[in-house]
């Protein structure tokens, strides 16, 4: 009799075992996994990995390479056709066949372009992709220096935000411990004022390491997109530099910032000797069949068309002129490009060396007196012989002292990432092709004809 109501029981038991069961399944699977650290490397490789402009830079340095191929053929052939001496009067007018002179013509003119200058044109296009590759190799150094910069303005941003929430909490306890003791009768009132003015202060620098911070992830996101949201991971090595080393010019010519002004001026030296090139005309040679009347003989015509430079004075030597004057200019810009980056480099280095010194010596020196200095101000307080006022002020300075050396070391560490990624790291600069002035040219000297 009660089989049935007993089976239904225990069908229903199990399929609300199974829905319970399903929904947890579910639930695990739509919950949100922690998103993984994000590292100062993995930022930088993503930020490269989604820059436009460095796709850019490689669809203009194929385009450059192209030109080069195309630079160094020889020019099309022309076809020709016409008809010559064609009557127009008389009994022969418009005939194509009765007048003896009357000939139908189809011929080839090909332009034989010197061998060198089709070298030199290439060569002029090769030089262009060079700048190109060198400018992309800057923008990479640029993408990673920058994306670096963001990673770690919020990064110190976080470091701050956690040093004023522990001071918020302290002096929140604070306030609440001077207006009990006030109520009790045991303190003043100008303590309870005095501890909500340092509330609201530790409030009012929270609200703005906070906007630093959301600043910091919004920079952050124009170079990774919504990697930005992730945690961060690690440390900047903000304390060591490959350039640390002892710097020669060599060492300067290697960097980015040269290879630009460098491919320029190989551009320009490569424009003056095809300039100089160009003094010596090219040929153009023709051939045409000519095709009579059936009365009449056809014919064969041969000719060559040599261009007259009868002024070269004032036509091919100025332009030679024009191009040497050209490539003194980019020499003069490379070699004042490099003493310019020089002490640009030898500047940052020695501002980043005093703030290494700085932060050491607020790290062992500042913070510990400060420390020491709150915590005698607050024994004091203990023992009834200070006044709460005191207590606060000493905490807010030591407090200060800790944001003023994390503030003094996201300076230093700026300054370590404008150093450290003047060049593309090491896999990316194994890549791009140097681009560096070569210095035993030997190109045409001025009023060489």
């Amino acid at each position: 009799m009660y089989s049935f109501p007993l089976a239904r029981r225990a069908c229903g038991a199990r399929l609300f075992r199974g829905l319970v069961s399903s929904a947890l399944l579910v639930g695990f699977a739509a919950s949100p996994v922690a998103a993984e650290p994000l590292s100062l490397q993995e930022a930088q490789r993503l930020a490269v990995a989604q820059s436009g402009q460095l796709l850019a830079n490689d669809a203009a340095a194929r385009a450059a390479r192209d030109m080069a191929v195309a630079a160094g053929q020889l020019p099309d052939p022309v076809l020709r056709l016409g008809i010559d001496s064609l009557p127009v009067s008389g009994p022969d007018r418009l005939s194509l066949t009765r007048d003896f002179m009357t000939m139908r013509r189809i011929g080839l003119m090909q332009e034989i372009t010197r061998s060198d200058k089709r070298q030199l044109r290439s060569e002029r296009f090769e030089r262009e992709a060079e700048r190109v590759q060198a400018q992309r190799q800057l923008t990479r150094a640029a993408v990673e220096r920058d994306t670096a910069l963001a990673w770690l303005e919020r990064y110190y941003a976080q470091a701050m935000r956690a040093l004023l929430l522990q001071q918020l909490d302290e002096t929140r306890l604070q306030e609440q411990g001077a207006s009990v003791t006030f109520r009790e009768g045991r303190g003043s009132q100008a303590d309870v004022f005095a501890a909500r003015a340092a509330l609201i202060e530790v409030e009012d620098r929270l609200s703005q390491t906070d906007r630093q911070a959301r600043n910091a992830s919004l920079m952050l996101t124009r170079w990774i997109g919504d990697a930005a949201k992730r945690p961060l991971a690690g440390q900047p090595a903000w304390q060591s530099s490959v350039l640390e080393q002892t710097l020669t010019a060599d060492h300067f010519r290697q960097h980015p910032q040269l290879a630009v002004p460098a491919a320029l001026l190989n551009t320009a030296e490569t424009e003056a000797r095809l300039a100089q090139a160009n003094t010596r005309s090219d040929w153009t040679v023709e051939a045409a069949y000519q095709q009579r009347g059936p009365a009449y003989s056809n014919m064969v015509s041969i000719g060559v068309s040599i261009p007259l430079q009868w002024d070269q004075k004032s036509r091919q030597n100025r332009e030679l002129a024009s191009r040497l004057a050209l490539a003194d200019e980019a020499r003069a810009n490379y070699e004042d490009a490099l003493h310019a980056h020089e002490a640009e480099v030898r500047g940052l280095i020695n501002d980043w060396k005093t703030g290494k010194e700085r932060v050491a010596r607020y790290n062992t020196q500042m913070i510990p007196v400060a420390g020491q200095r709150s915590a005698a101000a607050q024994t004091t307080y203990r023992t009834g012989r200070g006044e709460l006022s005191s207590v606060l002020t000493a905490r807010r300075e030591e407090i200060d002292t800790r944001l003023q050396a994390l503030a003094l070391e996201l300076e230093t560490a700026r300054l370590w990432a404008q150093l450290n990624y003047l060049a593309p790291q090491p896999d990316a600069a194994s890549r791009g092709a140097s681009s560096q002035p070569d210095t035993n040219t030997n190109t045409t000297t001025k009023g060489q004809p």
